[in-house]
């Protein structure tokens, strides 16, 4: 029966403690698994293409420290906090890290956390490992689905901590005691305000994740000496759910099928590179240039019908249209509309510094318009984006972007999954050879049977040569 007085905290530190691999659904291993190698795979791409992270790197070199885990694109080893706070911030920045199906991530926050964990513990078996990040999603779903979001906190930052701290403590073996207590010590790194999201010119929406990771990490860690945390942590009359979504929460859905089900089984994999709630709006607009033939020159307008969102990736307008980073560039609805309607798809290639200039592809941002659509607001799973092209020959071309590649109604499969860590290899500012690529590749699909998760990084860390033009001079 379950205890109606105890906090959330309580339920969801009892469940993580008793979840054994045995427990999962096959489609909720699975879940884990690939986002494990999806969360690898954008770490090496950011690794390579976003100038963000140069401080990021130079400062865990300088830092050092006892040597226990990898940073990806260095060789040698860190501190367990810094290797994951460096590797969280590259799986995020890039936004091409996996999302729920209602929006916001979480695997850029766990995955870092417990790969530097289990190379500081060592001999932390895959199965384990699968399940930590199985337990973490789906702490996450079940918080991220039953909140009244008023969208001035960034769900991602404030609740990916304590999915990444229950899925650190599976990697611990921590008890429910002591992992309640470190989701209580948790809550001192959940934090983020929208304007960190929908502001121009900051690094930190690409790398917040990176807080999340390593929060999560030194969290359990205290735990495990024994640090206490806060009894009533989620329902307390200042908890976290009174404090950031004023005490409207659905309890009853967050414990319904708690260590049964395990709702990080409908995770998604992004196709492209960008926010997500962009991706119907992209596909939409795909369709109508594809379709129709359409060149940069023979389109008018791009009329895009925004709900209260997408309209946030719309203003201010004259800076959406030209993103001067690409941070802002994979958050400005107007600029990723024109990319899709010049080159009819979105990759990693089509954001450095340069594609940002492409004359072509600022005429067209140029011309995309924002109507108001209070049908598109954003309560829990993201309508499908509308888009409206004004053709020069008179035409008006309506399109739905629906079917997005990377969506429940189009998953992406393991072979999908495997290119799209080709690619992102290919790109890492440490080359990863080939065979290097496979191996890694076997090794996650066969994460069962590995005995030492470690053996994840280790591959992806030998000692090749770095290009030192895309790592900023650190080695």
């Amino acid at each position: 029966m379950t205890d109606t007085a105890a906090d959330l905290s309580v339920h969801f530190a009892d469940a993580c403690a008793h979840t054994r691999y045995d427990d999962l659904p096959r489609p909720a291993a699975e879940a884990a698994k690939k986002s494990i190698l999806d969360t690898l795979g954008v770490i090496l791409a950011a690794s390579g293409t976003e100038p963000a992270v140069t401080g990021v790197l130079d400062l865990a070199r300088e830092i050092g420290g006892r040597g226990e885990a990898s940073i990806l694109p260095l060789t040698g080893l860190y501190p367990a906090t810094e290797a994951a706070f460096a590797n969280g911030a590259m799986a995020h920045c890039l936004d091409f890290d996996d999302q729920t199906p209602w929006g916001q991530h979480c695997a850029s926050s766990i995955v870092p956390a417990v790969l530097a964990l289990a190379e500081r513990k060592g001999d932390v078996e895959g199965r384990r490992l699968i399940t930590a990040v199985a337990v973490g999603q789906d702490l996450f779903a079940r918080l991220r689905r039953n909140v009244a979001w008023r969208k001035d906190w960034n769900l991602s930052s404030v609740l990916a901590v304590y999915a990444a701290t229950a899925a650190s403590a599976k990697i611990l073996e921590l008890s429910a005691d002591s992992t309640k207590h470190a989701l209580g010590i948790a809550s001192m790194h959940s934090a983020g305000v929208m304007e960190m999201v929908c502001g121009t010119g900051s690094s930190l929406r690409g790398m917040y994740a990176g807080f999340s990771a390593r929060g999560a990490v030194n969290a359990t860690l205290l735990a495990e000496r024994g640090v206490t945390g806060i009894e009533r942590l989620f329902e307390g009359e200042y908890g976290i759910l009174a404090t950031y979504f004023g005490g409207r929460y659905d309890r009853e859905a967050m414990l319904d099928g708690l260590g049964h089900t395990f709702q990080g089984a409908d995770t998604l994999y992004k196709a492209w590179p960008s926010v997500g709630t962009s991706h119907s709006h992209i596909q939409a607009t795909i369709d109508l240039v594809t379709a129709h033939d359409l060149t940069e020159d023979d389109i008018s307008e791009i009329r895009v019908h925004v709900g209260d969102y997408h309209d946030l990736m719309c203003r201010p307008l004259d800076a959406r249209r030209a993103p001067v980073t690409l941070a802002d560039a994979k958050f400005s609805l107007p600029f990723l509309v024109g990319l899709a309607a010049v080159r009819r798809d979105v990759g990693i290639i089509d954001f450095t510094l340069d594609s940002l200039r492409d004359a072509q592809v600022t005429r067209a941002a140029a011309k995309v318009v924002p109507v108001p659509d209070p049908e598109l607001d954003w309560v829990t799973e993201l309508p499908a984006g509308r888009v409206r092209i004004v053709v020069r020959d008179g035409r008006i071309l309506d399109g739905v972007g629906d079917r997005v590649p990377g969506s429940l109604e189009r998953p992406m499969t393991w072979d999908e999954l495997d290119r799209k860590f080709a690619d992102c290899a290919a790109v890492a500012a440490r080359p990863t050879p080939a065979d290097q690529i496979a191996r890694v590749q076997t090794a996650v699909r066969d994460l069962e049977s590995v005995s030492d998760a470690a053996e994840l990084t280790r591959l992806l860390t030998s000692d090749t040569t770095p290009d030192l033009e895309r790592l900023g001079g650190i080695q």
